[in-house]
């Protein structure tokens, strides 16, 4: 399966950095988690992200998924895995993102009121966010940022369980993707009432450790795109899923991980980091670069390794590697 979504072998470095006027560059990363062991590399004044900071910094707009809650309250709901971390950790996100997505299947860890705390400490430290907000309709909006005139709409959700955590009419939580309608619709209103130029969903699904996208998840990125997105970026997995293009517009499945400490295989220690160029008229080029986590979960660059990239036809995949 896998092997009808990469093909052609090509071996290139095409860094993606500041773009000219009139386009704009962006990066993404897979899951962040500032808990646990990476939180207490920050605690030491370490900064986990340091072996990507050059990759992040040469690009106009840095988005990544943030795997747990930033809070000092709540209790930890009833679930195999739980993740806090300490307010502190949110000047080095801020170093190196400039938006992070919250539809995440742990945002919600330790109940609404750490999940509103956080919100509150993220509008504090001013570090922007989507894909969670104070209500459903917060948490259904997009993130508008406009680069070098380019204006572009970030949307995230989650379509993982558990659905306590998805926002409601009056209480905090993240934007859950089950009701399809409900995104095609934030879609097509991200391009028609908030007039971006491209618009990105950033998805949290599929099942983990499958190596593959289901049946399901390609059909719903293509809907997306018939609705009008220029892009769809998935995580979820804890382990990398393949690209394909539907229309000449990229579907990257799964970026995998990023930081995040406890995997212990090659596949959940090896991520992609996306590096896109865009313009008015929608996605100009695209790679990704291939992450290794270390015994920390802390991300380290692999040039040697190839991993999917743009192809001048825009229907097959080509692989490049290098920085």
């Amino acid at each position: 399966m896998r092997a009808l979504l990469l093909s052609s072998v090509l071996f290139a470095a095409s860094p993606m950095a500041h773009a000219s006027s009139g386009d704009a560059s962006l990066i993404f990363v897979g899951d962040i988690m500032v808990a646990e062991t990476p939180g207490e590399l920050i605690a030491r004044g370490e900064d986990p992200f340091q072996p990507f900071a050059a990759l992040l910094s040469s690009h106009d707009v840095r988005i990544g998924n943030l795997e747990c809650v930033v809070a000092t309250t709540g209790t930890a709901e009833e679930k195999p895995y739980t993740f806090r971390a300490d307010p502190r950790t949110l000047p080095v996100l801020k170093r190196h993102f400039d938006a992070v997505s919250l539809a995440n299947n742990h945002s919600g860890d330790f109940g609404k009121a750490a999940f509103a705390e956080q919100l509150a400490l993220m509008d504090t430290a001013g570090l922007p966010y989507f894909g969670g907000g104070r209500d459903a309709t917060a948490a259904h909006a997009p993130w508008i940022v406009e680069r070098n005139g380019v204006r572009i709409a970030l949307l995230g959700y989650v379509e993982f369980k558990p659905r306590s955590f998805e926002a409601d009419a009056s209480r905090p939580g993240v934007a859950w993707s089950g009701e399809d309608d409900d995104v095609i619709e934030d879609i097509i209103a991200a391009r028609r009432v908030h007039r971006a130029d491209i618009v990105i969903p950033f998805m949290h699904w599929g099942w983990e450790d499958e190596p593959d996208p289901s049946p399901r998840l390609r059909a719903f990125a293509r809907r997306m795109i018939d609705a009008g997105a220029d892009m769809v970026v998935g995580g979820h997995p804890h382990v990398t899923q393949g690209a394909e293009y539907y229309r000449g517009k990229p579907i990257i499945y799964s970026l995998g991980n990023f930081l995040f400490n406890g995997f212990d295989t090659p596949a959940t220690t090896t991520g992609w980091v996306l590096s896109a160029r865009v313009g008015h008229t929608g996605v100009v080029d695209w790679r990704t670069h291939v992450a290794r986590l270390d015994a920390n979960g802390v991300p380290h660059p692999d040039p040697t390794a190839s991993s999917p990239c743009a192809s001048p036809d825009r229907k097959t995949i080509n692989q490049c590697a290098g920085e």
